[in-house]
C-alpha cells in the first residue's frame, strides 16, 4: 500500500506538534476514544492529516452537512493527492420519502431526483475501499444508512486478465447480473456496448475512462481504458476488474434466497391482516410486493429494493445493518480510524436519525404499505454506532460531555499556527442595536472586510437585509429555506466581494472558513436558547479568528451564563495565544486560503440554448452535443463546482428526454 504521505509546504506549528503527538501515541496504544479540542482557525483540519499520517490508518470522515463534507473532501483531497481520496454523501438533489398519513388516508409516493456525479462518487468509494488500502472516505450522515453486503459486492465482480479465455456470451450476462446495460447507441456510466469481437464497459464508479476488451476468438487478446469522449487509449492492462453497477446486487443464489424469505414473510403478514379482518391492508400489501417480486425475479431490482434489505443480505430481525463502516472492515479487518469533524453537532445528529427514520416506517408497516423487514432497512443506532470503529477521533472547537468523557486522551489545540488571538468580544446595549450596528459596519466594509450578523429568527433575516440595503449596504440573508447549492453560492459570493454583510441564523456557526471575515455581530446575544448557548456563542465568534482585525460585538440587555462563559474561554484562550507570540516572537497575520476564480465554464444553457431546435436535430448531433456538456459537467463536478455540474446535469436530461 503507498503510505499516507501529507503533502503540504507547512510544518506543524503552535499546537499542532503536541496534538498530532499526543492523538497517535494514543492511537497507537489502542485506545478508541481521543478528542482533538482545536479553537477556530487552529489548523484542525491539517492535525487530522497528520494523524492520518502518522498512524497509517485507513480513515472515514465523517461530518453532519454535505458543505463541510465538500470543504474537507477539496482539502484532503491537496493533503493526500498520491492516495485514494473519496467522497461519499446522499446521491440525491431532492428526496422525498414515501410516508402515510394516517387521518388524512394520504399515501405519499417516495419521489427523488439521483445526481449522476455523486452516484458515481459513491460507488467509486466502494470500490476503492475493495481495491486499495491507502483510502481515506469523506463522508456525510449518509455513511451510517445501510448498505448492500460489502462482502457481496466484493465477490460479484469480473476479473479480465489478458490471455484467459472467456465466453463472449457468459461474460455479457454476467455483466447483466452485476447491474450493467447493454446500450450500443448511447455510451454511459454503468453500461456495456459490443461490436464484433470488442466490448467496451464503463465501469459505473469511473470518471471518464472506460474499458475495451479486444477477443480473438474466445481468447482475450487485449485490455485497455479509453476516453469515453475522445475514444484516446490511455493505459494498456494485463487485467482488469469490474465491480457492481449497485450497492445493493446479489449473486443469482442469494437473490433466490431471498425471494423466497420475502414470500414467507408475505404469507405470515397476510395471515395477520386476514386474521384481524383488515383486508383493506391485505390486499395492499400483497399488490405491492407481489409487484416487486416479479421485477426482482425478472431484472434483479425493483423500486425501493433497500426495503428489502434484510432478506437480500440474510440478517436476522434487528441486527445492525451493514454500512460504511463494514465496507472499511471487510477491506483492512479490525484497523480503521473514523474521525468525527465538528463532532459537538455531527454526534448529536447521528444519535437522532434513527429515531425519526423508524417512526415514519412503523405507519408504513402498520397500514400495510410496507412489511415489517422494512424497518430493518434503517440508519445505525447511536449505541451501534459509537462502538462499531476501533479507533475514534473527535474534532471540535467545543467537544460536549459525552466525548470528554469517552476520550482517553484529549488534545487542546490554542494556539494557532498564524498568531491569530481568539476575536475580542464588546458587549452592546441592544435597546438601538440595528442602529449601532450599521455604524459600525460603515468602516469594516471601507476597509474590504466583511461582515457576519447572526439573529433569531428568518422573519428576522429578511426585514434586516431590507432594511440595510435600502440604507445603501450591500446585503444578503441566508437560512435554511436555501438549498445547499444556494447556501454555497451565498458563502463564495460573500467571499468574493459581491456583497459586504451576509445575515443568517444558526447556519452561519460550524465550519464556514472565511478569512475576509473581521466582524460578527450577535443581536439579542441574551435570549439564551440553543442559537445562543455557550456552544452556539463560542462557535459563532470563532468565524471572525481568521482575521487579524477580527471582532465580536454581543448585543444584549443583560449578561447571561452562556455570554459570561463565553467571554472568560475567549479570554483565557487570548492570553494563552498572547504569551505564545510574545516567547517566540509571532506577529499575527490574517489566513490566507485562496479563492479558486479560474474555473471557467461555459454556461449550462449556453450549448443548448444555442440549437433552439434540438427536437429536430439528428440524433447523432444530439449525442454529440450532450458529450459536449458532460465533459463540461465532468470538469465541473472534479474541481468542486456541484452547483454548476447539477445544472450541466439538468440541461443533459433536457435533451435526452428529446
Amino acid at each position: 500500500m503507498p503510505p499516507f504521505r501529507v503533502n503540504s509546504p507547512y510544518k506543524p506549528e503552535g499546537d499542532q506538534p503536541r496534538a498530532i503527538k499526543l492523538l497517535s501515541k494514543s492511537i497507537k496504544e489502542g485506545n478508541q476514544y481521543q478528542t482533538l479540542l482545536g479553537v477556530t482557525g487552529s489548523g484542525k483540519t491539517y492535525t487530522m492529516a497528520k494523524v492520518i499520517e502518522e498512524t497509517q490508518k485507513p480513515t472515514l470522515i465523517m461530518t453532519h452537512n454535505k458543505t463541510l463534507a465538500a470543504q474537507l473532501y477539496s482539502e484532503f483531497r491537496t493533503f493526500f493527492p498520491d492516495n485514494h481520496v473519496e467522497y461519499f454523501i446522499s446521491y440525491y438533489d431532492y428526496y422525498q420519502p414515501e410516508a402515510y398519513i394516517p387521518r388524512q388516508d394520504l399515501f405519499i409516493e417516495k419521489d427523488s431526483s439521483i445526481n449522476e456525479e455523486l452516484e458515481r462518487l459513491r460507488l467509486s468509494t466502494t470500490a476503492s475501499l475493495l481495491s486499495h488500502k491507502d483510502v481515506i472516505v469523506v463522508a456525510s450522515v449518509s455513511a451510517n444508512y445501510g448498505l448492500g453486503s460489502p462482502e457481496d459486492y466484493k465477490t460479484i465482480v469480473q476479473k479480465l486478465v489478458v490471455g484467459d479465455e472467456y465466453a463472449q456470451k457468459a461474460l455479457l450476462l454476467k455483466l447483466v447480473d452485476m447491474g450493467y446495460k447493454r446500450n450500443d447507441d448511447f455510451f454511459d456510466r454503468g453500461n456495456f456496448r459490443v461490436n464484433g469481437e470488442v466490448i467496451d464497459i464503463y465501469p459505473a464508479y469511473n470518471e471518464e475512462l472506460a474499458i475495451r476488451v479486444e477477443f480473438f476468438g474466445d481468447e482475450i487478446e487485449d485490455i485497455y481504458t479509453f476516453n469515453t469522449l475522445t475514444g484516446e487509449k490511455r493505459e494498456h492492462l494485463k487485467e482488469a476488474t469490474v465491480y457492481s453497477a449497485n450497492q445493493f446486487i446479489v449473486s443469482k443464489e442469494r437473490l433466490a434466497l431471498a425471494v423466497k424469505s420475502i414470500e414467507e414473510e408475505l404469507g405470515e403478514r397476510l395471515a395477520f391482516y386476514q386474521k384481524e379482518d383488515r383486508m383493506l391492508e391485505y390486499n395492499r400489501l400483497k399488490q405491492r410486493v407481489e409487484f416487486d417480486l416479479e421485477m426482482i425475479e425478472a431484472t434483479g431490482m425493483c423500486k425501493g429494493i433497500e426495503n428489502y434489505s434484510r432478506h437480500l443480505t440474510q440478517k436476522k430481525e434487528g441486527e445492525t445493518p451493514y454500512s460504511m463502516m463494514d465496507y472499511l472492515e471487510v477491506m483492512h479487518g479490525h484497523d480503521f480510524l473514523v474521525i468525527v469533524d465538528e463532532s459537538h453537532v455531527s454526534l448529536s445528529q447521528f444519535r437522532g436519525m434513527y429515531a425519526g427514520d423508524r417512526s415514519r416506517k412503523e405507519v408504513l408497516v402498520e397500514h400495510g404499505f410496507r412489511l415489517p423487514s422494512a424497518l430493518d432497512n434503517r440508519p445505525l443506532m447511536f449505541d451501534e454506532y459509537i462502538v462499531k470503529a476501533p479507533y475514534f477521533l473527535f474534532v471540535s472547537a467545543t467537544p460536549k460531555e459525552l466525548e470528554l468523557e469517552l476520550s482517553t486522551t484529549i488534545a487542546e489545540q490554542v494556539v494557532r499556527p498564524t498568531g491569530l488571538l481568539d476575536p475580542p468580544i464588546e458587549v452592546i446595549d441592544s435597546t438601538y442595536q440595528v442602529e449601532n450596528l450599521h455604524d459600525r459596519m460603515k468602516p469594516v466594509i471601507e476597509k474590504g472586510e466583511r461582515v457576519l450578523v447572526t439573529v433569531l429568527t428568518k422573519k428576522m433575516a429578511e426585514e434586516l437585509t431590507t432594511y440595510y440595503n435600502d440604507l445603501g449596504l450591500r446585503v444578503r440573508y441566508m437560512h435554511s429555506d436555501l438549498d445547499a447549492i444556494e447556501r454555497n453560492q451565498v458563502i463564495r459570493s460573500l467571499r468574493l466581494g459581491e456583497f459586504d454583510i451576509l445575515v443568517g441564523i444558526n447556519l452561519l456557526r460550524e465550519g464556514l472558513d472565511l478569512p475576509e471575515v473581521s466582524l460578527v455581530a450577535i443581536l439579542d446575544a441574551d435570549k439564551e436558547g440553543f442559537l445562543r448557548s455557550t456552544t452556539s456563542l463560542i462557535q459563532t465568534a470563532g468565524r471572525a479568528a481568521r482575521n487579524v482585525n477580527g471582532k465580536v460585538l454581543m448585543y444584549a440587555n443583560k449578561i447571561t451564563n452562556s455570554m459570561r462563559e463565553t467571554i472568560e474561554t475567549t479570554q483565557e484562550r487570548r492570553e494563552k495565544q498572547m504569551a505564545y507570540n510574545k516567547k517566540h516572537g509571532i506577529t499575527p497575520k490574517t489566513t490566507l486560503r485562496e479563492l479558486d476564480t479560474n474555473l471557467k465554464v461555459e454556461d449550462s444553457g449556453e450549448v443548448y440554448n444555442k440549437r433552439s431546435k434540438m427536437d429536430k436535430m439528428p440524433k447523432a448531433e444530439r449525442q454529440r452535443v450532450i458529450k459536449e456538456l458532460k465533459a463540461k459537467m465532468l470538469l465541473a463536478a472534479k474541481s468542486l463546482e456541484f452547483e454548476e455540474a447539477a445544472r450541466l446535469r439538468d440541461e443533459i436530461a433536457k435533451i435526452k428526454k428529446l
